[in-house]
């Protein structure tokens, strides 16, 4: 009779006395326990099986932590703050008037910016056939962009914009001449104005592209530089923009606008 209640009776002996083989152990049946396979691996609760789990496991973390490492964009401060010594240098030389823009503007305005992705500068349109050969003559490589609003050039591996047009709007001689002389690593050049900076980021916002996140601890950090009714001025047919201000008024970064009929606090 069977020693465990349920189980099938041992197969009838083959011809010969020897009893079938299994075949998928390859092992003869018999009245005693069979070890079933394990095509998956070792067992899981055997040493063979933590250690084989462990090692997998560390792979699977290394391999997380190098893509995270990936993810991570890095920090290009210095290398950018050089290029655009060199680059402010030539467009210094050339007479012909710029403001430096973008996020290395703010670095400027004393923001604790990450620089990560390039430098911008703001020149008039009719001023590129001037500036093109003098930045070429100094090393730099013109790249022909399909955008007609900008030129852009590399230096050591860093990307460089000389732009036109700010969010649609010309650059003009009005602006440039409000840009504020400020040392960028030492080096002194025109930066864009404060609300210039504040209008051109807002202006900038879309569906598509509309990241408080980074531009918070920018208007933090110049709120008092900044001219905000002219900011809501040139920004009000933004609903974006409008926006933006809304919250900076919810987190008493800047003054409420006044109401209709309300007049402003002295």
């Amino acid at each position: 009779m069977n020693l465990v209640e349920g189980a099938p009776a041992p197969e009838a002996t083959a011809a010969g006395g020897r009893r079938p083989t299994d075949p998928v152990t390859g092992l003869g049946s018999g009245s005693g326990p069979r070890l079933a396979a394990n095509p998956a691996g070792p067992d899981p609760g055997s040493g063979a099986g933590l250690a084989s789990g462990s090692a997998g496991f560390a792979a699977r973390t290394a391999g997380d932590q190098r893509g995270q490492e990936q993810e991570l964009p890095p920090d290009h401060t210095q290398a950018i703050l050089e290029v655009t010594k060199e680059v402010a240098a030539v467009l210094k030389s050339s007479g012909c008037a710029f403001a430096l823009v973008g996020s290395v503007a703010a670095y400027a305005h004393g923001i604790p910016v990450r620089l990560q992705h390039d430098v911008d500068f703001a020149v008039r349109r009719e001023d590129a056939d001037q500036l093109t050969p003098l930045l070429s003559e100094q090393g730099i490589e013109i790249v022909e962009p399909p955008e007609d609003w900008l030129i852009k050039g590399r230096r050591s591996g860093e990307h460089i914009d000389l732009i036109f047009s700010l969010a649609g709007r010309p650059v003009t001689t009005e602006l440039l001449e409000r840009a504020e002389t400020l040392p960028v690593d030492s080096v002194h050049m025109p930066v864009i104005h404060p609300t210039d900076l504040m209008v051109g980021r807002l202006a900038a916002f879309s569906e598509h592209h509309c990241d408080f996140g980074r531009l918070l601890p920018v208007a933090r950090g110049l709120r008092e530089r900044v001219d905000w009714d002219r900011v809501r001025e040139e920004t009000e047919d933004k609903p974006m923009a409008a926006a933006f201000l809304y919250l900076l008024e919810r987190l008493d970064v800047i003054e409420p606008r006044p109401s209709d009929g309300e007049e402003p606090d002295a």
